[in-house]
């Protein structure tokens, strides 16, 4: 019985990612002409916008077949401007493919997919492609892939001693067996690989077709197949619209199986789908292991878990927003256009405010900006612009803190005490229960927890939200009598706001900002004015390395500061320097008073997210602000610093 595997082939763009799916499909017979993405006909590139621009922008599915395998592949936008889809389709893979330009050596790119395939546990094969162009050195290559991803990347094209040594010295068991003179299996190798202990490297050329049939061999030798539960469980990796319309919920079966017609979260499945390419066939059933498109759902989102299966965030998020100029376009046209892209991608945060008449949304970068011009255009023959963003700033705490919520006008009652705390960089917000039964019944604590994680609390410096917090809820008070739905949900919003400003008054609130890690290269002559700029716009950077005539210069820098600069590079470079940047994280903003003064946010005045209580006397409820609120509260403080 054939083994069923899933791959994705990720890479920086122009690695020739595209070009290697063509050339594999190719290679194992399953297409009969070879197409080129700058030609438009490329297998995978189905989209008139892909065949455009000669890029992948969105996940394509193919069907490959070996000798002992069934392989459903998976290309990936190159564009770390669509690197949050990407992530999101390595949530579903056995194994990945990581194409690494032999010219261009491992990029920042290709580090920030490294890491998202780390924290993915997605065992890695590694084809390094364009190994024929003049002056690239395998042996260069290899050393700077170990360096730069790990010192387990190993080359596995050919298998002699020196190959068998180095795949023993990755794992203590494997080393002693293999100097007691036992036989290393391929079962030994393909587990090493499962468990991400070693690495696969194989070079060639996709263009060439040179080093394909050796890859295809060892990809075929060293996967094996996963064991499933027989207990249904599986994951939504991609939503998308088909030419007529048709919502599809791309769906990978991790356990059991799925049939049509059977009903998935609440809805009924009308079709599942089988893509090849643009073509698909439609079947009864899915087994695990497989992926299917269904039809009939509607409320399904990338990153969803069915089963047993947790539901995923994405960790790459976007961090500028723009606002939509509908020119002479009518602007509810626009928002519905809006609403089902923001449906397929919900990283685009699509906004409307009634009271602005105006439209918002998030983006990773200008390319993506351009993409959706294009795509209102095409899909929705909508012609609009967009209007110069502004930085998505974050806010997080610097020392832990009590935060007292009530909320108890005639005939309500509700008392929430939370602790927050500093929570690790990039770590989001969390949410812990350490509360009594014999203080808060269960249900009074579900609707507390429940009110924590449906909102996303904003910061008191702008106003935006918070990160990097852990919020746990201590105690609080209810009546019998008089707690009713919603009074523990006000209560809690105002206990996060009423801690939020105490530690505001001891100025104990950091501004955050998205950071990029960059790369430049450059001649010789431009080296001082790279320094110059990367100093002016706040950033640091690394000793610089020089490489022939060139240098290269990788450090970080603000966002709001080095948005631009690529076109600046190649303003004062005539086009030669090469300018690469990736989202680093939200670091402390390196300007903050003056962000601060610009935005002049009165916490207090923002009434949807007000930091004051409501407490009742005199058979009346009135407000109670924040900063008395504690010595008003009727529950005691529990946190050891009060």
């Amino acid at each position: 019985m054939m083994k069923k595997i899933t791959t994705g082939i990720v890479a920086h763009v122009d690695a020739g990612k595209t070009t290697l799916s063509e050339a594999l499909l190719y290679g194992a017979g399953n297409i009969r002409n070879l197409g080129r993405v700058d030609n438009g006909d490329a297998f995978l590139d189905t989209q008139q916008l892909e065949k455009k621009r000669g890029i992948t922008i969105f996940s394509h599915e193919a069907k490959l077949t070996t000798d002992d395998a069934e392989i459903t592949l998976l290309d990936t936008p190159g564009h770390v401007d669509f690197a949050f889809q990407t992530e999101e389709v390595l949530s579903v893979l056995d194994y990945a493919i990581l194409v690494i330009s032999a010219t261009d050596g491992v990029t920042s790119y290709a580090k920030t997919l490294w890491n998202l395939l780390e924290k993915n546990h997605v065992p890695v094969f590694i084809f390094v492609n364009k190994i024929d162009i003049a002056g690239t050195n395998k042996g260069q290559v290899l050393t700077d892939i170990q360096k730069s991803l790990s010192e387990n990347c190993l080359d596995f094209s050919q298998e002699d001693q020196t190959f068998y040594e180095n795949v023993a010295s990755a794992d203590d068991q494997l080393l002693e067996k293999y100097l007691n003179g036992e036989e290393i299996m391929n079962s030994d190798i393909q587990n090493l690989i499962v468990q991400r202990k070693i690495y696969p490297v194989y070079f060639g050329s996709a263009l060439k077709l040179t080093g394909i049939t050796e890859f295809l061999a060892g990809f075929d030798k060293w996967t094996k197949e996963k064991e499933y539960s027989p207990d249904f469980s599986a994951r939504c990796f991609k939503i998308s619209h088909d030419k007529n319309g048709e919502r599809l919920s791309w769906i990978k079966i991790l356990g059991g199986k799925l049939q049509a017609k059977t009903e998935l979260a609440g809805e009924k499945i009308n079709q599942l789908r089988e893509y090849n390419g643009k073509k698909f066939t439609t079947v009864v059933k899915v087994n695990a292991g497989e992926i299917v498109a269904a039809t009939g759902l509607t409320k399904t989102y990338p990153g969803q878990g069915f089963g047993a299966t947790y539901a995923k965030e994405a960790s790459l998020k976007p961090v500028l927003t723009y606002k939509l100029n509908p020119l002479d376009e009518d602007i509810h046209a626009c928002l519905m256009a809006l609403k089902t892209l923001g449906d397929e991608n919900p990283q685009l945060h699509v906004t409307w405010s009634e009271h602005l008449q105006e439209l918002r949304v998030q983006v990773m970068g200008k390319i993506q900006l351009e993409i959706l011009k294009q795509l209102l255009q095409e899909r929705f023959t909508l012609t609009v612009d967009f209007e110069q963003g502004s930085i998505l700033y974050k806010e997080t705490i610097a020392q832990p803190v009590e935060g007292v919520g009530h909320f108890e006008p005639l005939r309500h009652y509700a008392e929430v005490h939370l602790l927050l705390e500093p929570g690790p960089r990039n770590s989001g917000v969390v949410f812990e229960n350490n509360c009594s039964l014999e203080v808060l019944t269960k249900n009074w604590q579900h609707q507390i927890m429940t009110a924590l994680k449906s909102k996303e609390h904003l910061g008191v410096l702008l106003g935006t939200p918070i990160t990097d917090v852990k919020i746990t809820l201590l105690g609080g008070k209810g009546s019998i009598v008089h707690s009713v739905g919603g009074d523990f949900r006000e209560a809690t919003y105002r206990a996060v706001r009423q801690g939020l400003m105490e530690l505001k008054e001891q100025d104990q609130l950091i501004l955050l900002e998205p950071w990029y890690d960059f790369r430049l290269e450059v001649s010789q002559e431009h080296v001082g004015r790279a320094l110059n700029d990367i100093q002016r716009m706040s950033g640091q950077f690394n000793s610089p390395e020089n490489k022939g005539d060139r240098t290269i210069i990788e450090g970080s820098a603000p966002v709001s500061e080095m948005q631009d600069y690529a076109a600046q590079v190649r303003g004062y470079t005539h086009g030669d320097g090469i300018f690469e940047c990736v989202v680093k994280g939200y670091l402390s903003c390196h300007n903050a008073q003056e962000i601060i003064k610009q935005k002049n946010y009165d916490p207090v005045s923002d009434l949807e997210n007000t930091p004051n209580s409501v407490f009742c006397s005199h058979g009346a409820g009135h407000t109670v602000t924040w900063d008395k609120v504690p010595e008003t509260a009727h529950y005691p403080y529990t946190y050891p610093l009060k």
